[in-house]
């Protein structure tokens, strides 16, 4: 018996948190932001988030963020949405990239509360209004207390749902019971945000994931999504656990998703590059804890590339060669 398929998404079901691929040198690498996000698409995404924290927004300037919306977009043509990071601690700013976004051919806006300066919730239910009405994206707003200080209360999100171009919402919250309580009396569309939550978030009625770890296993993410669908409970909850041990390891190892994330697409020989400082890239160790994890999924999905996982093999085998003592 399969569930009932819950009302169209706004933005699709399976999203990945992109990153943002540079060059050796630093410089922004276009051509292979397009080529993960053709791989991301083809393997289960149907929507792509540009210029998030993942894609090290707040190290990447104006420009890059619109010719990175305006690269993927040509890339993925009408396969996939295309959302685009536009929040800034300033709403003039946000204001001028949900612009920006707009022009360079996104679908919507991902709009995180306004960091730093911890403004009260009337002034957060304003920042987002005077953000929806300055443009004819369709917004998600993005709920990350534990990077912005300042959430946005349940009873916020209530009021904000009657604008009609607030449709969605990221959610970082770590408030479950606060998150069940808006979808229980708005129809906002609600995104598991974090990587372990995303089974557990979609059995109480979200549209979906904005997944990171989905950078490196976007098909087992997505057939978490599938199996609940059809109806297979127990089999998505068996996939979501596989996926536990490499979730950990890059979402709660110690290092910032991005640095991890980067690390294993290197690895494996799939467009990344390094990070941009004051991010620095995963040592060795750090590196091989991750292909480990990794292999450990790939093995029990049985749905991983093979050539992904030779790649990566051949890889630790010349790093391990070039450390050997002479």
């Amino acid at each position: 018996m399969t569930n009932p398929a819950p009302a169209l998404p706004p933005f699709g079901r399976t999203l990945c948190a992109m990153v943002t691929p540079f060059t050796e040198a630093g410089a922004l690498d276009l051509d292979g932001a397009q080529r993960l996000a053709d791989r991301l698409v083809a393997r289960g995404c149907d929507g792509l988030v540009l210029n998030g924290t993942t894609g090290e927004s707040p190290t990447t300037s104006d420009a890059e963020k619109a010719a990175l919306v305006r690269a993927v977009r040509e890339a993925v043509g009408d396969r996939a949405s295309v959302v685009a990071g536009v929040g800034t601690p300033d709403t003039r700013h946000t204001i001028d990239l949900t612009l920006q976004a707009e022009k360079a051919g996104a679908d919507g806006a991902l709009v995180v509360t306004p960091y730093y300066s911890r403004p009260p919730q009337d002034a957060v239910e304003a920042h987002f209004r005077d953000i929806a009405d300055a443009s004819g994206l369709p917004l998600a707003l993005y709920d990350i207390p534990a990077r912005t200080g300042t959430r946005i209360e349940p009873e916020t999100l209530i009021r904000l749902a009657e604008h009609p171009r607030i449709v969605a919402v990221k959610d970082c919250s770590y408030d479950f019971l606060g998150t069940q309580k808006v979808l229980s009396r708005t129809d906002l569309a609600y995104y598991a945000g974090c990587d372990e939550h995303i089974l557990a978030l979609y059995a109480v009625g979200a549209a979906g994931c904005v997944s990171t770890v989905a950078n490196v296993i976007p098909r087992h993410i997505d057939s978490v999504l599938t199996a609940f669908d059809a109806g297979d409970t127990t089999g998505a909850a068996r996939r979501q656990r596989q996926a536990t041990p490499l979730i950990e390891a890059m979402m709660s190892a110690g290092l910032p998703g991005t640095v991890t994330t980067k690390a294993l697409l290197t690895a494996l020989g799939l467009p990344s590059g390094p990070v941009r400082p004051p991010l620095r890239a995963a040592g060795p160790a750090a590196t091989d804890g991750l292909l480990a994890a990794y292999e450990e999924v790939a093995t029990a999905d049985g749905q991983v590339v093979a050539e992904d996982l030779v790649a990566a093999e051949d890889r630790t085998a010349r790093r391990t060669r070039s450390d050997d003592p002479q």
